[in-house]
């Protein structure tokens, strides 16, 4: 009994808070419905424009620069506003250290000359001396090749020859001697000779017999030894006076490539002296610039539009100029043009041709219309120097009226007309946010706040164009709530089913990868501060996927976990809701609010605007 006593005060209380909570959200909603700012629907006349900031500059016009290298000083200057004629001096830049220079470049080109034909007369030397090198080399072989066959031929043949006759003299003068020496013998017997008479005649036998010898003994020496060796020393004459031949031949090319290359070389530093000379010559005469036309001298610093002009140095007598930088612009036609730095988000609004007002601050009342003639396919880089976030592209707008008090370096005002109604409903821009990628506002219906969706067109940055879904005289919020434009992200303007579409993607990628990569969107830090419970069936370090988780992907997660934002945790939370149907605890992190949601900034209310 006291159990159901108990049950039924629990009961009597939470009825009360419920319907205290159902009391103050009513007054809540009724006291926000009469206190926050709202904007009537209005019907009129509708401009869809964009407004930019330019400079006046001339349509065209001829651009100086200097021309000398390096870094110079400007040492004269004509005035700016200066008629010019044709021919006129208009800069003369700083040019003492290139005359001196000069002047070094002249010995250096005399140098350089006498190099030059010193390597052009030793060449002719060169080839002179290699050619009497070679018919000497040449000479001694043919000589060489002739004293071969002379002793082969000749010199052998007679050397042979008389040997052979000695050997035979040699014989017939034994032959004699030894008859003689019979006969002596026979009358020494008879007493007809003396015993002296006989003995010189067998010395005489015995010289004989001694000379046949020798004769023999040089015959054999000849044919054996000496003819040999000649014939060797001969023929390696003969072969050393070919290789001599060879080797004056190729020193002989040597020496002649070796000289034409000294030459070239000597010809090319003539010739690139001479060519610095002239250059030399030519930064001088670029020191002075002349007027190419007819026209009124504008310095560039004046002309310059956007960023630039606030890191340059207006153009004055003293100041360095770089090489390429632009000095003076000359006009050569008097009809202008406006040039404008068009932001990135409105680049999709203009186009080429579109009609353009423009408003001249120098020329109070006077107005302008002109035409969109360019647009920069890319970003200006100079602002993209000064400021990275910034991306504006220049775009020129061609002035129609021809205006003698149009100067260059004016800055004026231009209007791009992109739509002009003479009929339309519009809202403050503000008022419309997009929900699930669709434009939406809230629309006060008595006491109450109803979101509706509507479409809507272009936008002047103020208004924008109702096309369908609203009534003129609806009162719609100015400052709508912020947490319905955050829902699934959709401030981005991308529908639901194409996040779908670009999620059942990733997870068809991630799942191909046979669990080489650990499906992000289910993985959780080691160090989370609560534990999700595992489904029924599954193991802690299982994905909803089937996928194990390893400890070195787990730690891997973990760090990309710690290293993401705020906004990048909960889209992690929302696609995990939306793949696996059902929320997941991680931890919050400093900068999120309950529910890990980022702390956002009260918004202030917009003001009631009118176009």
């Amino acid at each position: 009994m006291l159990k159901n006593k108990k049950l039924w005060v629990l009961v009597g209380l939470i009825i009360i808070a419920t319907a205290g909570a159902l009391f103050w959200y009513s007054a809540s909603t009724a006291e926000a419905t009469t206190t926050q700012a709202t904007f009537r629907v209005a019907r009129g006349p509708l401009t869809i424009s964009v407004i930019q900031s330019g400079t006046i500059q001339a349509r065209e016009m001829t651009i100086l620069q200097s021309q000398v290298e390096g870094r110079t000083t400007i040492i004269w200057l004509i005035p700016e506003g200066t008629r010019v004629k044709k021919g006129d001096l208009l800069v003369e830049l700083d040019a003492s250290s290139l005359v001196d220079e000069r002047l070094d470049q002249e010995i250096r080109v005399q140098n350089a000359e006498a190099a030059f034909i010193t390597a052009q007369e030793n060449l002719e030397v060169v080839r002179n001396q290699a050619q009497s090198d070679v018919d000497l080399a040449t000479l001694d072989y043919q000589f060489a090749k002739e004293d071969l066959q002379q002793y082969i031929n000749g010199e052998y043949p007679n050397e042979l020859m008389s040997a052979e006759a000695n050997i035979t003299l040699a014989q017939e003068e034994l032959t004699r001697a030894q008859e003689q020496l019979r006969w002596s013998r026979r009358l020494f017997e008879e007493k007809f000779i003396s015993q002296t008479e006989l003995q010189a005649d067998e010395l005489s036998a015995k010289k004989r017999e001694l000379d046949l010898q020798l004769a023999q003994n040089n015959y054999k020496l000849l044919t054996e030894f000496t003819y040999k060796r000649q014939l060797a020393q001969l023929e390696s004459d003969v072969r050393q006076a070919e290789m001599t031949l060879e080797r004056v031949k190729r020193k002989a090319r040597a020496d002649v490539v070796q000289a034409e290359a000294d030459l070239k070389a000597k010809d090319l530093e003539y010739k690139r002296q001479k060519d610095r000379l002239e250059k030399l010559d030519t930064q001088i005469r670029n020191a002075k610039i002349y007027a190419p036309t007819d026209g009124t001298v504008i310095y560039a610093t004046s002309a310059m539009t956007g960023g630039r002009r606030f890191n340059i140095e207006p153009l004055i007598e003293g100041r360095e100029v770089r090489e390429r930088e632009e000095l003076i612009y000359l006009p050569t036609t008097a009809y202008s043009k406006a040039t404008v730095s068009i932001h990135e988000a409105n680049l999709e609004k203009i186009s080429v041709d579109l009609p353009a007002v423009i408003t001249v601050d120098a020329l109070p009342g006077r107005v302008y219309l002109g035409a969109v003639a360019s647009i920069a396919p890319l970003p200006d880089p100079q602002a993209m120097w000064m400021n990275p976030d910034l991306k504006v592209y220049n775009t020129e707008v061609y002035l129609e009226d021809n205006d003698e008090a149009l100067r260059t370096g004016m800055s004026c005002n231009v209007e791009i007309i992109v739509e002009q109604h003479d009929d339309a409903l519009f809202v403050p821009i503000q008022s419309v946010i997009r929900v699930n990628g669709k434009p939406t506002v809230y629309v006060v219906n008595g006491r109450t706040i109803e979101p509706r969706q509507i479409k809507i067109g272009l936008d002047n940055n103020r208004m924008v164009h109702i096309l369908e879904g609203l009534s003129e005289g609806e009162e719609v919020l100015l400052a709508p709530p912020l947490k319905a434009g955050a829902v699934d992200g959709s401030k981005d303007g991308v529908s639901s089913e194409k996040k779908d579409n670009i999620n059942d993607r990733i997870k068809t990628i991630l799942n191909n990868n046979n669990g080489k990569t650990v499906e992000l969107l289910g993985a959780e830090p080691d160090n989370a501060s609560t534990q999700e419970t595992p489904e029924p069936g599954r193991r802690p370090n299982q994905m909803p996927n089937g996928a194990e988780i390893t400890p070195e992907q787990r730690e891997q997660l973990r760090r990309q976990f710690e290293q993401m934002t705020p906004e990048q945790r909960q889209q992690m939370r929302q696609r995990f809701e939306q793949n696996y149907g059902g929320p997941r605890q991680t931890p919050r992190s400093a900068g999120e609010g309950e529910a890990g949601q980022p702390q956002r900034r009260p918004q202030r209310p917009a003001e009631t605007t009118t176009p």
